[in-house]
């Protein structure tokens, strides 16, 4: 399923105004899981923490973690990068247009990018998964953290990321990936010879998140590659599931699962 056409249409539409902006970050905070599990590891993070903090969201794409997070701790400096020149443009203007003067994106490669020592925060939401020699990324955030500084990564796992099952013929559903999940030995001895003294990895989409995912992210998406007629039933489809789907969110991120299709990975400099 080829997704970065999707989201670069979605990105131009939104893009024409602030105000649609922010109103497709509050649905995107609504309806994705993974901002769900993100947005509760960043409030624990932050909790009880007034000093200015340096945060690098790397893989940033429409720039919506960089909003929570100069929401939510206003006096942050934080650095955005993507691979995406569109991107960066869009996303410096609506921060200069909301006057956010304190959030800044820039174009580059993760594999080539290293400020040594510059932040206190990482944060890198379903990125990793679209980058061969992850190796080389691990290293260059490990570089660029500050002592006791705090890596967060948010990934599909190899329990069924990106919809693959134990079957020869599964393909990923998003073509982009360059590798299907992770497991959590793979990401915790990766992140551990990159020099990272504690890893901590959990699942994440258990059963709840599974479905809510297919119902939410799968079929819309499938739906729209199919045909634009299809496209005009999408909110209707959206408002029907949007109840159902919140409660199995809200479970996702509340139990402790066994096995999931993701990960949430936390490490420590």
């Amino acid at each position: 399923m080829h997704y970065e056409p999707i989201k670069h249409r979605i990105d131009k539409f939104i893009s024409s105004s602030p105000m649609l902006k922010k109103c497709f970050f509050k649905i995107l905070d609504l309806y994705l899981l993974r901002t769900w599990h993100i947005h509760k590891a960043l409030k624990i993070i932050f909790q009880n923490r007034k000093e200015k903090l340096s945060i690098f969201d790397a893989g940033a794409g429409f720039g919506q973690y960089s909003w929570f997070i100069s929401r939510i701790i206003p006096t942050s400096q934080i650095t955005g990068l993507d691979i995406s020149q569109s991107h960066v443009d869009k996303a410096n203007r609506f921060f200069n247009q909301i006057n956010k003067k304190n959030v800044k994106f820039m174009q580059g490669d993760l594999t080539q990018y290293s400020n040594n020592e510059a932040y206190d925060l990482i944060i890198s939401v379903d990125v990793m998964e679209h980058i061969e020699n992850d190796r080389k990324v691990f290293e260059n955030f490990y570089q660029s953290l500050k002592n006791n500084g705090i890596l967060i990564v948010s990934t599909p796992s190899d329990k069924g990321g990106s919809d693959v099952h134990d079957h020869d013929e599964d393909t990923s559903f998003i073509d982009e990936h360059v590798r299907d999940g992770y497991s959590i030995e793979d990401i915790t001895e990766k992140l551990t010879t990159a020099g990272f003294s504690r890893v901590e990895a959990k699942y994440t989409y258990g059963k709840p998140g599974q479905l809510s995912w297919r119902m939410l992210m799968k079929y819309p998406v499938t739906m729209i590659n199919k045909s634009k007629l299809l496209t005009i039933f999408l909110p209707i489809y959206l408002l029907i599931v949007f109840f159902p789907c919140m409660i199995l969110n809200y479970l996702d991120v509340n139990l402790r699962h066994k096995s999931g299709t993701g990960l949430l990975v936390k490490a420590w400099k």
